[in-house]
């Protein structure tokens, strides 16, 4: 048996107990290869989450969802790939638990470099990854079923659910909005960075 312990930060532990906890119900976006479960959660070491448990991360947006995708599509790419297809879900959530860290004013209040948050090139995200992870593993810890944070892409948040803490039925799908036709969304959003 593992006996080795994690140690928290004590003042992040306080800061997120005294922000509260408040249920969510409502529609979110996902984005997901043709054919996969866009309900199927996972511990990718994405921002908001260390790998230690599984989490699924949606926005309140449509364009919120595939603007994430676009983003980690095409790092590295001078074009978007052709035969990969991906669908656009909306999702029913239903949350008895969420952390609400909607700005990034509040993200820097937890120690968060918001300068960089969004900015750093894709083979430089873990040096804007290690305080956003340690802030959602300590909600997970304080058994927090989600958290609402700024999308880094879109102008809108993302909620990221920790799977393991949500009852049966908290996550379904809504709608399949089909697949996604890459040049068209890029050509109503061109400003969109790759």
């Amino acid at each position: 048996m593992n006996d080795a312990r994690t140690v928290r930060d004590s003042k992040l532990l306080d800061a997120l107990e005294e922000v509260g906890s408040e249920p969510f119900e409502g529609a979110v976006w996902r984005v997901v290869r043709e054919g996969k479960d866009p309900c199927l959660c996972g511990s990718s070491g994405g921002r908001w989450d260390d790998g230690s448990f599984d989490v699924l991360y949606t926005a309140a947006e449509y364009d919120g969802a595939i603007s994430e995708m676009h983003f980690h599509l095409s790092r590295g790419q001078p074009v978007m790939p052709s035969k990969i297809r991906y669908q656009v879900f909306e999702l029913s959530l239903s949350l008895a638990r969420l952390l609400r860290l909607p700005t990034l004013d509040r993200l820097g209040e937890l120690g968060v470099n918001v300068s960089a948050y969004g900015q750093l090139s894709y083979e430089d995200r873990v040096s804007e990854y290690p305080r956003t992870q340690d802030i959602a593993e300590t909600a997970h810890f304080l058994d927090y079923d989600g958290i609402l944070v700024p999308n880094a892409r879109w102008n809108c948040s993302n909620v990221v659910v920790f799977c393991d803490q949500v009852s049966p039925g908290a996550i379904e799908i809504a709608n399949d909005n089909g697949l996604i036709d890459w040049a068209e969304w890029k050509r109503k959003h061109p400003a969109v960075r790759n």
